[in-house]
């Protein structure tokens, strides 16, 4: 998709700290962190919305989850605790129509959120 902007940091496009890539994802730090700690995991793959994955992309959200869990443990946030959001279309706030996951950690989280 040559208009995202994910898509365009996957490509080296875009510079971003990239703290963890593989074949299929790929994660980075958020450039407006909400959190000490905010990372956001990507696929390499162009999913817009999670309303659009399909039911062979299973084992890459699998993937997603366990990237995103290991990101919390090697950031020290694991045991004390971590957010995952994923947003979906205009009312969640998602503004990039690329599906991620934030992680989010290092303070305490309040709910409800928003």
């Amino acid at each position: 998709m040559s208009d995202c902007i994910f898509c365009k940091i996957i490509d080296k496009k875009i510079p971003a700290r990239i703290i963890y890539e593989d074949e299929h994802v790929l994660a980075f730090e958020d450039v407006n962190p909400q959190a000490p700690v905010h990372t956001l995991v990507i696929p390499r793959k162009h999913i817009p919305t999670l309303l659009d994955i399909k039911e062979e992309d299973n084992n890459l959200i699998g993937h997603l989850v366990k990237v995103a869990n290991k990101i919390a443990n090697d950031k020290g946030i694991a045991k004390r605790g971590f957010r995952i959001v994923a947003n979906c279309n205009p009312e969640s706030g998602q503004t990039v129509y690329h599906i991620h996951l934030h992680i989010l950690g290092g303070r305490q989280m309040h709910w409800p959120p928003g």
